[in-house]
Protein backbone atom coordinates (compact mmCIF):
# COMPACT_ATOMS: atom_id res chain seq x y z
CA UNK A 1 0.00 0.00 0.00
CA UNK A 2 1.18 3.62 -1.22
CA UNK A 3 1.83 6.40 1.48
CA UNK A 4 -1.57 8.02 -0.25
CA UNK A 5 -3.33 5.05 0.04
CA UNK A 6 -2.92 4.55 3.38
CA UNK A 7 -3.23 7.51 4.55
CA UNK A 8 -6.84 7.59 2.76
CA UNK A 9 -7.30 4.16 4.51
CA UNK A 10 -6.32 5.78 8.04
CA UNK A 11 -8.69 8.57 7.63
CA UNK A 12 -11.50 6.10 6.97
CA UNK A 13 -10.34 3.94 10.12
CA UNK A 14 -10.46 6.79 12.05
CA UNK A 15 -14.28 7.65 10.74
CA UNK A 16 -15.52 4.02 11.70
CA UNK A 17 -14.00 4.65 15.20
CA UNK A 18 -15.63 8.21 15.65
CA UNK A 19 -19.07 6.17 14.80
CA UNK A 20 -18.66 3.20 16.78
CA UNK A 21 -18.27 5.51 19.70
CA UNK A 22 -21.03 7.26 18.81
CA UNK A 23 -23.63 4.74 18.19
CA UNK A 24 -22.11 2.46 21.01
CA UNK A 25 -25.16 1.02 22.80
CA UNK A 26 -25.36 -1.78 26.14
CA UNK A 27 -27.54 -4.57 25.65
CA UNK A 28 -29.68 -4.34 28.73
CA UNK A 29 -29.91 -0.18 29.17
CA UNK A 30 -30.67 0.41 25.80
CA UNK A 31 -31.92 -2.90 24.12
CA UNK A 32 -33.71 -5.01 26.75
CA UNK A 33 -34.59 -2.26 29.25
CA UNK A 34 -36.65 -4.45 31.47
CA UNK A 35 -38.83 -5.97 28.77
CA UNK A 36 -40.66 -9.43 27.63
CA UNK A 37 -41.49 -10.62 24.22
CA UNK A 38 -44.87 -11.78 24.21
CA UNK A 39 -46.51 -14.20 22.29
CA UNK A 40 -49.87 -11.78 20.86
CA UNK A 41 -47.01 -10.02 18.24
CA UNK A 42 -45.08 -10.90 15.15
CA UNK A 43 -41.63 -11.32 15.49
CA UNK A 44 -40.05 -11.68 11.82
CA UNK A 45 -41.59 -9.02 9.34
CA UNK A 46 -43.19 -10.40 6.21
CA UNK A 47 -40.76 -9.51 3.93
CA UNK A 48 -38.43 -11.61 5.46
CA UNK A 49 -40.63 -14.39 7.21
CA UNK A 50 -42.64 -15.04 3.76
CA UNK A 51 -45.34 -16.24 5.73
CA UNK A 52 -47.69 -14.78 3.06
CA UNK A 53 -46.61 -17.49 0.77
CA UNK A 54 -47.91 -20.59 3.73
CA UNK A 55 -51.31 -21.39 1.80
CA UNK A 56 -52.35 -23.93 4.63
CA UNK A 57 -52.51 -22.19 7.56
CA UNK A 58 -54.10 -19.39 9.75
CA UNK A 59 -53.74 -16.36 10.54
CA UNK A 60 -52.42 -17.04 14.22
CA UNK A 61 -50.27 -20.20 13.01
CA UNK A 62 -48.82 -17.46 10.34
CA UNK A 63 -48.12 -15.71 13.54
CA UNK A 64 -46.11 -18.75 15.28
CA UNK A 65 -44.50 -19.24 12.08
CA UNK A 66 -42.90 -15.32 12.36
CA UNK A 67 -41.91 -15.90 15.88
CA UNK A 68 -40.27 -19.53 15.05
CA UNK A 69 -38.29 -17.83 12.15
CA UNK A 70 -37.55 -14.92 14.59
CA UNK A 71 -35.84 -17.07 16.83
CA UNK A 72 -34.40 -19.15 14.05
CA UNK A 73 -33.12 -15.80 12.75
CA UNK A 74 -31.37 -14.03 15.63
CA UNK A 75 -29.45 -17.80 15.90
CA UNK A 76 -28.19 -17.35 12.66
CA UNK A 77 -27.14 -14.42 12.98
CA UNK A 78 -24.98 -15.71 16.61
CA UNK A 79 -23.51 -18.44 14.96
CA UNK A 80 -21.98 -16.07 11.69
CA UNK A 81 -20.53 -14.00 14.30
CA UNK A 82 -18.60 -16.66 15.50
CA UNK A 83 -16.43 -16.84 12.16
CA UNK A 84 -16.92 -12.96 11.54
CA UNK A 85 -15.75 -12.37 15.13
CA UNK A 86 -12.31 -14.97 14.36
CA UNK A 87 -11.75 -13.80 11.15
CA UNK A 88 -11.44 -9.90 12.54
CA UNK A 89 -9.04 -11.01 15.29
CA UNK A 90 -6.54 -13.18 12.30
CA UNK A 91 -7.25 -9.38 10.90
CA UNK A 92 -6.28 -7.38 13.64
CA UNK A 93 -2.63 -9.02 13.44
CA UNK A 94 -1.90 -7.10 10.97
CA UNK A 95 -1.62 -4.05 12.65
CA UNK A 96 -0.29 -5.13 15.62
CA UNK A 97 3.34 -2.90 15.09
CA UNK A 98 1.64 -1.12 12.27
CA UNK A 99 -1.50 1.50 11.91
CA UNK A 100 -2.60 2.15 15.44
CA UNK A 101 -5.99 3.78 14.00
CA UNK A 102 -6.97 0.78 12.07
CA UNK A 103 -5.64 -1.47 15.02
CA UNK A 104 -8.28 0.32 16.89
CA UNK A 105 -11.02 -0.04 14.48
CA UNK A 106 -10.93 -3.56 14.17
CA UNK A 107 -10.46 -4.26 18.12
CA UNK A 108 -14.12 -1.69 18.35
CA UNK A 109 -15.41 -4.75 15.31
CA UNK A 110 -14.61 -7.44 17.44
CA UNK A 111 -15.53 -6.40 20.71
CA UNK A 112 -18.85 -5.26 18.86
CA UNK A 113 -19.18 -8.74 17.76
CA UNK A 114 -18.73 -10.36 20.99
CA UNK A 115 -21.55 -8.19 22.03
CA UNK A 116 -23.79 -9.22 19.31
CA UNK A 117 -23.57 -12.89 20.14
CA UNK A 118 -24.21 -12.01 23.98
CA UNK A 119 -27.08 -10.24 22.60
CA UNK A 120 -28.48 -12.65 20.40
CA UNK A 121 -27.75 -15.46 23.18
CA UNK A 122 -30.10 -13.52 25.23
CA UNK A 123 -32.95 -13.48 22.64
CA UNK A 124 -32.78 -16.92 22.20
CA UNK A 125 -33.39 -17.46 25.66
CA UNK A 126 -36.08 -15.29 26.02
CA UNK A 127 -38.11 -16.49 22.87
CA UNK A 128 -38.13 -19.66 24.47
CA UNK A 129 -39.99 -18.50 27.35
CA UNK A 130 -42.52 -17.78 25.14
CA UNK A 131 -42.67 -20.32 22.58
CA UNK A 132 -43.58 -24.48 23.09
CA UNK A 133 -40.80 -26.68 24.27
CA UNK A 134 -39.01 -28.26 21.90
CA UNK A 135 -37.37 -26.05 19.00
CA UNK A 136 -33.41 -26.47 18.47
CA UNK A 137 -30.80 -25.18 16.76
CA UNK A 138 -29.34 -27.65 14.30
CA UNK A 139 -26.00 -26.27 13.65
CA UNK A 140 -22.99 -27.09 15.06
CA UNK A 141 -21.57 -23.53 15.80
CA UNK A 142 -17.88 -24.23 16.17
CA UNK A 143 -18.20 -27.53 13.55
CA UNK A 144 -19.69 -25.13 10.53
CA UNK A 145 -16.88 -21.76 12.03
CA UNK A 146 -14.44 -24.05 11.75
CA UNK A 147 -15.10 -25.12 7.86
CA UNK A 148 -15.49 -21.62 7.15
CA UNK A 149 -12.29 -20.58 8.53
CA UNK A 150 -10.34 -22.91 6.66
CA UNK A 151 -11.47 -21.72 3.32
CA UNK A 152 -9.28 -18.61 1.34
CA UNK A 153 -9.11 -14.96 3.19
CA UNK A 154 -10.60 -13.87 0.20
CA UNK A 155 -13.92 -16.12 0.18
CA UNK A 156 -14.73 -15.39 3.84
CA UNK A 157 -14.59 -11.61 3.71
CA UNK A 158 -16.58 -11.67 0.90
CA UNK A 159 -19.49 -13.88 2.79
CA UNK A 160 -18.73 -11.44 5.81
CA UNK A 161 -19.38 -8.42 3.71
CA UNK A 162 -22.12 -9.82 2.21
CA UNK A 163 -24.14 -10.77 5.33
CA UNK A 164 -23.24 -7.81 6.88
CA UNK A 165 -24.66 -5.71 3.94
CA UNK A 166 -27.72 -7.86 3.72
CA UNK A 167 -28.17 -7.14 7.66
CA UNK A 168 -28.56 -3.82 6.51
CA UNK A 169 -31.19 -3.94 3.85
CA UNK A 170 -33.20 -6.27 6.04
CA UNK A 171 -33.83 -3.98 9.14
CA UNK A 172 -34.11 -0.55 6.41
CA UNK A 173 -36.82 -2.65 3.89
CA UNK A 174 -38.34 -5.00 6.41
CA UNK A 175 -38.00 -4.69 10.38
CA UNK A 176 -38.05 -0.85 10.81
CA UNK A 177 -41.88 -0.49 8.20
CA UNK A 178 -43.48 -3.09 10.15
CA UNK A 179 -45.70 -1.39 12.29
CA UNK A 180 -47.10 -4.75 13.87
CA UNK A 181 -43.75 -6.07 14.61
CA UNK A 182 -42.79 -6.53 18.59
CA UNK A 183 -41.40 -3.30 19.56
CA UNK A 184 -38.66 -5.42 21.42
CA UNK A 185 -37.76 -7.81 18.18
CA UNK A 186 -37.51 -4.14 16.47
CA UNK A 187 -35.08 -3.18 18.55
CA UNK A 188 -32.92 -5.73 18.81
CA UNK A 189 -32.14 -5.20 14.78
CA UNK A 190 -32.10 -1.22 15.15
CA UNK A 191 -29.36 -1.69 17.73
CA UNK A 192 -27.85 -4.65 15.27
CA UNK A 193 -27.71 -2.60 12.19
CA UNK A 194 -26.14 0.47 13.89
CA UNK A 195 -23.17 -1.33 14.68
CA UNK A 196 -23.05 -3.33 12.03
CA UNK A 197 -23.02 -0.38 9.19
CA UNK A 198 -19.66 0.49 10.08
CA UNK A 199 -18.34 -3.28 9.87
CA UNK A 200 -19.54 -3.50 6.37
CA UNK A 201 -17.70 -0.12 5.84
CA UNK A 202 -14.22 -2.00 7.62
CA UNK A 203 -14.93 -5.66 5.79
CA UNK A 204 -14.97 -3.46 2.25
CA UNK A 205 -12.03 -1.73 2.93
CA UNK A 206 -10.20 -5.61 4.17
CA UNK A 207 -11.54 -6.99 1.49
CA UNK A 208 -10.10 -4.93 -1.26
CA UNK A 209 -6.54 -4.68 0.57
CA UNK A 210 -6.52 -8.34 0.20
CA UNK A 211 -7.70 -8.40 -3.29
CA UNK A 212 -4.99 -6.18 -4.39
CA UNK A 213 -2.00 -8.78 -2.98
CA UNK A 214 -3.41 -11.87 -4.16
CA UNK A 215 -2.59 -13.18 -7.75
CA UNK A 216 -4.93 -14.21 -10.97
CA UNK A 217 -5.06 -18.12 -9.71
CA UNK A 218 -5.76 -17.38 -5.98
CA UNK A 219 -8.64 -15.13 -6.81
CA UNK A 220 -9.80 -17.96 -8.78
CA UNK A 221 -9.61 -20.66 -6.01
CA UNK A 222 -10.78 -18.19 -3.65
CA UNK A 223 -14.42 -17.79 -6.20
CA UNK A 224 -14.79 -21.86 -5.75
CA UNK A 225 -14.07 -21.37 -2.44
CA UNK A 226 -16.65 -18.28 -1.85
CA UNK A 227 -19.19 -20.44 -3.67
CA UNK A 228 -18.66 -23.48 -2.05
CA UNK A 229 -18.97 -21.45 1.63
CA UNK A 230 -22.90 -20.61 -0.19
CA UNK A 231 -23.53 -24.09 0.15
CA UNK A 232 -22.37 -24.53 3.45
CA UNK A 233 -24.59 -22.18 4.42
CA UNK A 234 -27.29 -23.87 2.58
CA UNK A 235 -26.88 -26.98 3.76
CA UNK A 236 -27.19 -25.33 7.56
CA UNK A 237 -30.71 -23.55 6.22
CA UNK A 238 -32.00 -26.84 4.69
CA UNK A 239 -30.87 -28.42 7.80
CA UNK A 240 -33.18 -25.77 10.31
CA UNK A 241 -35.78 -25.59 7.86
CA UNK A 242 -36.82 -29.08 8.45
CA UNK A 243 -36.10 -28.92 12.15
CA UNK A 244 -38.66 -25.85 12.62
CA UNK A 245 -41.25 -27.23 9.93
CA UNK A 246 -41.22 -30.07 12.17
CA UNK A 247 -41.29 -28.17 15.23
CA UNK A 248 -44.16 -26.18 13.97
CA UNK A 249 -46.28 -29.24 13.28
CA UNK A 250 -45.79 -30.18 16.64
CA UNK A 251 -46.49 -27.05 18.42
CA UNK A 252 -49.00 -25.36 16.44
CA UNK A 253 -52.17 -27.10 18.07
CA UNK A 254 -53.92 -29.35 15.63
CA UNK A 255 -52.87 -32.48 13.49
CA UNK A 256 -51.13 -31.68 9.97
CA UNK A 257 -50.79 -34.17 7.45
CA UNK A 258 -47.46 -35.32 5.22
CA UNK A 259 -48.51 -33.34 2.17
CA UNK A 260 -49.03 -29.85 3.91
CA UNK A 261 -45.60 -30.79 6.49
CA UNK A 262 -43.53 -31.46 3.16
CA UNK A 263 -45.65 -27.51 2.09
CA UNK A 264 -44.31 -26.23 5.43
CA UNK A 265 -40.93 -27.25 5.58
CA UNK A 266 -40.36 -26.25 1.44
CA UNK A 267 -42.10 -22.61 3.27
CA UNK A 268 -39.09 -22.52 5.81
CA UNK A 269 -36.36 -23.12 3.76
CA UNK A 270 -37.47 -20.65 0.84
CA UNK A 271 -37.85 -18.38 3.55
CA UNK A 272 -34.55 -18.75 4.82
CA UNK A 273 -32.15 -18.86 1.51
CA UNK A 274 -34.27 -15.47 1.21
CA UNK A 275 -33.18 -14.17 4.02
CA UNK A 276 -29.03 -15.45 4.31
CA UNK A 277 -28.55 -16.08 0.54
CA UNK A 278 -30.78 -14.58 -2.25
CA UNK A 279 -31.34 -11.22 -0.72
CA UNK A 280 -27.94 -10.23 -0.09
CA UNK A 281 -26.66 -11.42 -3.37
CA UNK A 282 -29.33 -9.29 -4.63
CA UNK A 283 -28.13 -6.67 -2.99
CA UNK A 284 -26.85 -3.75 -5.06
CA UNK A 285 -23.36 -2.40 -3.64
CA UNK A 286 -22.73 -6.28 -2.62
CA UNK A 287 -22.79 -7.02 -6.70
CA UNK A 288 -20.69 -3.63 -7.38
CA UNK A 289 -17.95 -4.75 -4.65
CA UNK A 290 -18.06 -8.38 -6.20
CA UNK A 291 -18.27 -7.66 -10.19
CA UNK A 292 -15.24 -5.86 -9.26
CA UNK A 293 -13.30 -8.14 -8.36
CA UNK A 294 -14.18 -11.21 -10.41
CA UNK A 295 -14.17 -12.10 -14.41
CA UNK A 296 -17.51 -12.81 -16.34
CA UNK A 297 -16.88 -16.20 -16.31
CA UNK A 298 -16.37 -16.27 -12.73
CA UNK A 299 -19.60 -13.94 -12.37
CA UNK A 300 -21.79 -16.94 -14.33
CA UNK A 301 -19.58 -19.68 -11.76
CA UNK A 302 -21.58 -18.05 -8.95
CA UNK A 303 -25.05 -17.07 -10.56
CA UNK A 304 -24.59 -20.75 -11.37
CA UNK A 305 -24.37 -22.03 -8.06
CA UNK A 306 -26.95 -19.69 -6.72
CA UNK A 307 -29.76 -20.89 -9.27
CA UNK A 308 -29.49 -24.01 -8.02
CA UNK A 309 -30.50 -23.09 -4.62
CA UNK A 310 -33.95 -21.64 -5.39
Amino acid sequence: MNAVSGNLDTDRYARCISASKRVRWDIDDDVIRGRRFDRAEKYLPDGLSLVSEFNTISEDEKKLVSQIQGRTYANVFAFAERFINAKVLEISRDYWLGDQVALEAVVRFSDEELKHQELFRRIDAMIEDTLPPGYRFEADTNAVAAIVLSKSKWAVLMLTLDIELFTQLHYRQSIEPDGDLSALFKDVFLYHWREESQHAILDEIELKRHDAAITVEERDRAVNEFIELVVAVDSVLQAQATADAGYFSKSCGREVGTEEADEIAAGFLKAYRWQFIHSGAQQPHFGKVLSGMISEEQGRRIEQALTTLH
